[in-house]
């Protein structure tokens, strides 16, 4: 009997591992464009005819010679690695040398390029084995362009089953700012049938081109650090320390709807990682209003040996060395991230009473608190107590100007992150009985650890509390609350509010100044376990601007 196992044709292998690589005209632009920036690129031109299903890439990189261009687009060609071993060394965008010799396979492909120390370009048009069939001087600027024609023209079901054009256009404008997130540098211009579709302009950080992809998102929302964090320890491995860099959005300022923009980047590529978005949105706990996501983008420079790209074609997943160990360093950015003292402030409230005086304050540029002013005893900054407003407001005082603080939900912070870090059920006696509790609250109060027993019809012993709740005239009510659902940190949280000092509550300039030491002090200053803003900054400057201080004399009098 013949065997029936056959090997697969050259060509049908080919053709697999091409629609591996480029399914899309998306994917095109991306394997394209890192090509660019592994190239050295500052400056990349896409031009997109979709109709057409052609693409082109210009760019002013370090560009190829003759040579080098008539083995591009060979299968599994690079310049990026020689050996197994470099798999673990990678410090490209691209490495598997399948991208140009795809797209021979599925698209007509064109390059023009010349060395940036070359007096001469040159235009080569590949066959669909990779082979230049064509290959001409041609006068060029130093710098490459690849044209991309016919895409998918030998493979008909594959464009059948694509978005439309315009769905397709916005997944290739998803993937270039994407790209340009992780290359804040570089500039960019799109172009769509012949005419000018968008540009992004370079910028020095991640958090200052941020706002020309999200217009709603302002300079001042954004809060942006970069550490030297050193490599988990190896011996065997001796290796240089890692950058990490972080943009956040300050919780009291932005946050969205959906965790879409939760972004992580490793080594200069967007990646997917459920482990560490999870550790993000972990971070950003009880800083944001309920079902409310964060905005964060993190970009993990580290060495190649805590890497495996080596995961799929498109480079998109990853797996990370000592996983554990870079949960923990990005938890620690966070947590100084958000802050205060680092910050700067451009105030982002708008109310109707104080609007003027707020747009006033938004002219002026960022406020840093001013390192050589004498601090306050015990605390962390230097924020002192001047007055209460409505008995509800406290009024600071800080050497650039004032802060208006609200005493409940500051305190409530403070409670919030005491009960966290000490939860504590002490006995009460006598017991504290509760009546009419459905089996549902029984067993909620059960879980959050409280001992509750039935004492009679209808009525249930509560035999310890939260620690916090013990001095409260209310504590019964406040059991109450707590039987309604929620886990343990929801309990937490309910604890807190119910016991932090009310609003309507007078209190004396020492108490306000404790209450304002130890609110500094907290881990998340900005916004209460609920995710409501604290604090309003207003800068002397704006003041000064508001009431006309920079006025000469005599203008003022009207002479």
């Amino acid at each position: 009997m013949a065997s029936t196992i056959q090997a697969l044709p050259t060509e049908v292998v080919y053709l697999i591992t091409a629609g591996e690589v480029i399914d899309s005209l998306a994917s095109a632009v991306r394997e394209l464009v890192e090509n660019s920036l592994d190239a050295g690129a500052t400056r990349i031109v896409v031009y997109l005819w979709p109709q057409q299903w052609r693409i082109r890439v210009a760019d002013n990189g370090c560009g190829m010679n003759l040579e080098d261009l008539q083995q591009a687009a060979t299968a599994h060609s690079t310049s990026k690695i020689r050996s197994s071993d470099d798999l673990w060394k990678i410090n490209s965008l691209g490495f598997r040398g399948e991208a140009l010799h795809s797209l021979t396979t599925l698209a007509e492909l064109e390059i023009l390029s010349r060395p940036a120390d070359g007096n001469l370009g040159w235009r080569v048009v590949y066959g669909d084995d990779g082979k230049a069939q064509t290959v001409e001087a041609t006068a060029i600027a130093p710098g490459t362009v690849v044209t991309v024609s016919n895409l998918f023209g030998n493979c008909p079901s594959r464009r059948q089953g694509l978005p439309s054009a315009a769905q397709q256009m916005k997944a290739v404008q998803a993937t270039i700012y994407q790209i340009a997130l992780c290359h804040p540098q570089v500039t960019w211009q799109l172009w769509q049938n012949d005419r000018i579709w968008f540009t992004i302009s370079p910028a020095a950080t991640t958090g200052q081109l941020l706002p020309q992809i999200l217009p709603q998102v302002r300079q001042g929302d954004l809060q942006e650090l970069k550490l030297e964090i050193p490599h988990p320890p190896n011996p065997q491995l001796p290796t240089p320390n890692s950058q990490l860099s972080l943009v956040v959005g300050l919780p009291d300022r932005c946050h969205r709807h959906r965790p879409d923009w939760v972004r992580i980047a490793v080594n200069g590529r967007m990646v997917k990682s459920p482990e560490l978005e999870q550790t993000i949105l972990s971070a950003f706990h009880r800083t944001l209003p309920r079902d409310r996501y964060p905005i964060c983008l993190l970009h993990l420079e580290i060495s190649p040996d805590q890497i495996n790209w080596n995961r799929n074609p498109a480079k998109t997943e990853i797996y990370l060395n000592e996983l554990n160990y870079w949960q923990e360093q990005i938890t620690q950015a966070i947590d100084q991230a958000l802050r205060i003292e680092d910050a700067n402030f451009k105030e982002a409230v708008q109310t109707t009473r104080v609007s003027k005086l707020l747009k006033a304050a938004e002219e002026k540029g960022g406020y840093k608190f001013n390192p050589n002013h004498p601090k306050i005893e015990g605390t962390q900054h230097t924020l002192k107590a001047v007055a209460q407003v409505s008995n509800t407001y406290i009024v600071a005082e800080h050497p650039g100007g004032m802060w208006l603080v609200e005493q409940h939900i500051a305190h409530e912070r403070v409670l919030y992150e005491q009960i966290c870090d000490n939860w504590q059920l002490v006995p009460v006696e006598p017991s504290i009985i509760l009546y009419q509790l459905s089996p549902a609250q029984v067993s909620q109060l059960q879980r959050i650890g409280l001992d509750i027993e039935t004492f009679g019809e209808q009525l249930w012993a509560v035999r310890n509390i939260p620690a916090l709740l013990q001095q409260r005239e209310d504590c019964a009510e406040a059991i109450l609350e707590l039987s309604w659902g929620g886990d343990l940190q929801t309990a937490q949280v309910a604890v807190a509010c119910r016991t932090a000092i009310r609003n309507g509550t007078p209190l004396n300039l020492p108490e306000m100044q404790t209450l304002l030491d130890q609110w500094q002090r907290t881990r998340n200053p900005r916004t209460c376990p609920h995710g409501r803003p604290i604090y309003l900054s207003l800068e002397e400057s704006a003041l000064a601007r508001f009431f006309r201080r920079h006025w000469v004399i005599g203008k003022s009098h009207g002479i």
